[in-house]
């Protein structure tokens, strides 16, 4: 009986310790970890990728297949305007130029001859006009040779330097085939491409920050220039054209992140991202646990902007662990 005494004492107390601790677990204070909210700059973004690009590229490219005979330029050279590039085979089109120059000279001497016969009462004008027509034919005939000749030349458009260069002496180079790559007339620029979710944010002269592999830990201003007015119907996206504030040290074809600034507010309320969850958050008032619905503004990867419902001084839990409720006493705080 003695120990059936001392076994249901051990149970009891046993119940009693477990409940205490249940009871405790439950109802005690719970640890948090709290801060107060910061002011500081909420910024609203647009995120996109881009590419380095001249404002004016063009392509040089022959009219005619031909071989390539001469080469002038180079990669990277400075050119003038009407300077020659490049020289294509033309040795076929040069004997259809005298083929033709020699039949308008005939064409010519026709002319005269008429003429000279009607200004003595020996010819007729219908004669005349004849020569005359046929005179004119053959020298547009001339002209479309020389022109077609000239085509085998290609020369610079403007003043601007070689981007890119594709060919090289002896090679047969096809119709409309690049040879050069020419920019000119314009710095460079970022051709970025921006989700059609936020493409309705994106405003021309909005301010942006560039970021670019080439330049790590430099961030270079910009402004958006353009925005294309139709979208890819494949990638939904929308391109945007944003120009430098100044001369970037960047070349082209490098690649860049953009931020397009769309809202900012230099002194917002901040709460860490965390201790916001469907619009609410945790606060301590008195050593107990409050639940406060908040109105969020621009949401970051580390802060959050509060826009209503919480002030600077407002004691919030960072990091709400499940199973907090409401009025419940906190410690650590």
């Amino acid at each position: 009986m003695k120990w059936a005494r001392v076994f249901w004492a051990i149970i009891a107390l046993a119940v009693l310790t477990g409940g205490g601790w249940a009871t405790w677990r439950w109802l005690g204070p719970v640890a948090v970890e709290t801060t107060q909210p910061s002011r500081g700059p909420a910024v609203r973004a647009v995120y996109a990728t881009g590419t380095v690009e001249p404002t004016v590229m063009l392509p040089i490219a022959p009219r005619n297949a031909g071989r390539l005979m001469e080469l002038n330029a180079a990669e990277g050279d400075q050119v003038r305007a009407g300077q020659t590039l490049a020289q294509l085979e033309d040795a076929d089109l040069k004997k259809s130029v005298d083929e033709l120059e020699a039949r308008a000279r005939f064409a010519k001497s026709q002319l005269d001859r008429a003429q000279t016969l009607l200004d003595k009462g020996l010819g007729t004008v219908l004669e005349r006009d004849r020569a005359k027509s046929e005179q004119q034919a053959a020298d547009a005939a001339v002209a479309r040779a020389l022109a077609l000749r000239g085509f085998m030349t290609l020369t610079a458009p403007a003043d601007g330097q070689i981007l890119q260069r594709d060919g090289e002496v002896g090679q047969l180079i096809p119709a409309n085939q690049p040879i050069f790559y020419f920019s000119c007339c314009a710095p460079l620029r970022i051709e970025a491409e921006v989700d059609e979710e936020d493409i309705l944010l994106v405003q021309p002269d909005q301010r942006t920050l560039i970021r670019a592999p080439a330049l790590p830990g430099r961030i270079l201003e910009g402004q958006v220039a353009e925005i294309t007015p139709k979208g890819n119907p494949v990638t939904r996206g929308y391109r945007v054209w944003i120009r430098f504030a100044e001369d970037p040290p960047l070349r082209i074809g490098m690649t860049t992140e953009v931020n397009i600034i769309v809202s900012e507010r230099p002194d917002a309320l901040l709460v860490p991202a965390t201790a916001v969850s469907e619009g609410q958050v945790w606060v301590v008032r008195d050593g107990r646990l409050h639940r406060q619905a908040v109105q969020t503004g621009v949401i970051g990867e580390a802060k959050t902007e509060i826009l209503a419902g919480l002030s600077a001084t407002d004691q919030i839990v960072i990091r709400p662990a499940t199973g907090l409720r409401e009025g419940r006493r906190v410690r650590g705080w």
